[in-house]
């Protein structure tokens, strides 16, 4: 059954693909809410369609996976349609379907190095996952329902740091650094202003938040998971900010240094955790991640500084 559903979800990739390519082209142009409008109009289809596959067709897991497979298709279909009417002059023309060398090694590159950096952040959550399990199953649970809620919870600050991106890398190619500048500043300020009221809202709904994942007679997962989301959502700002660093170096073609913070701050993490954990407890961990975060924003600070220093000369 798990075989038929993944053979049958693989067979989507292509039209996942060609959805993010062409949202991503059409955020550049500044046109953003459209891939909003039909990736919202694909996962209402996919409900529909789950409901038919599995209650009407009987056609169980399977069904829901053609469900979800049509649904990306019909997303990708309706994003090619508007590019091609609205921004036609962006596709290749015959004499331009072969990229240059120089294209090919950029995009490379690029891809590359974001591939890299994916790679160091799960093989980092991999590790302080299996350290957490070393100290039994409260700590599991608790640890994998918070780190359900802080995905949900900086959702939006990761969502801004892409529209922040787009912003930079927009004004960049426009040649217009003042609005870099004055773009940089105002985003630092939304986004950490939106953390800090996030931060205080999970604070004094913790306990509420751990119900949805638990049941009441669970109270010594929800005291624990209670201890790390109060304590991860006190610095909020920190992995805000980093979204921040990581869009911005982005945009400003280089990548390598966003993968260089990935790499303190996932790297400082495990370190902590494996030296201290074993010895003055689970705690440690939690403590480790914002340490990691606040480390690699100063970090992030010091080479955006230089950065600067070096374009005013």
């Amino acid at each position: 059954m798990l075989s038929d559903y993944l053979m049958i979800i693989y067979m989507g990739l292509p039209a996942t693909f060609i959805s993010n390519f062409l949202s991503a082209m059409l955020r550049s142009t500044g046109e953003s809410r459209v891939p909003v409008i039909y990736f919202a109009i694909s996962v209402v289809l996919n409900i529909f369609l789950d409901l038919f596959y599995v209650l009407v067709l009987e056609q169980g897991v399977s069904g829901a996976a053609v469900a979800t497979v049509i649904s990306q298709y019909a997303a990708a279909v309706l994003l090619l349609l508007h590019s091609l009417i609205r921004y036609r002059n962006l596709y290749p023309s015959a004499g331009e379907l072969w990229p240059s060398s120089r294209d090919i090694s950029d995009v490379f590159s690029y891809s590359f190095l974001t591939c890299m950096q994916q790679s160091v952040m799960n093989f980092g959550i991999l590790m302080i996952q299996g350290l957490v399990n070393s100290f039994g199953v409260a700590v599991m649970a608790a640890f994998a329902a918070g780190v359900k809620i802080d995905s949900f919870a900086y959702l939006p600050v990761q969502d801004f740091a892409n529209a922040y991106s787009v912003f930079v890398s927009q004004n960049r190619g426009a040649g217009k650094p003042d609005r870099v500048r004055k773009g940089t500043r105002s985003a630092l300020l939304v986004t950490v202003c939106f953390s800090l009221v996030l931060s205080v809202l999970v604070n004094v709904f913790a306990a509420p938040l751990f119900s949805l994942f638990m049941d009441s007679g669970e109270s010594a997962i929800i005291e624990i998971g209670k201890g790390y989301l109060r304590l991860e959502a006190s610095f909020y700002f920190g992995i805000a900010v980093l979204f921040l660093l990581y869009g911005h170096f982005r945009a400003v073609g280089r990548p390598a240094v966003s993968l260089v913070l990935t790499v303190i701050s996932l790297g400082l993490r495990v370190l902590l955790s494996y030296l201290l954990a074993p010895e003055l407890g689970y705690e440690i961990i939690w403590i480790s991640i914002a340490v990691g975060w606040i480390c690699a924003d100063i970090t992030g600070y010091v080479i955006y500084r230089k950065g600067k220093e070096r374009s005013s000369e």
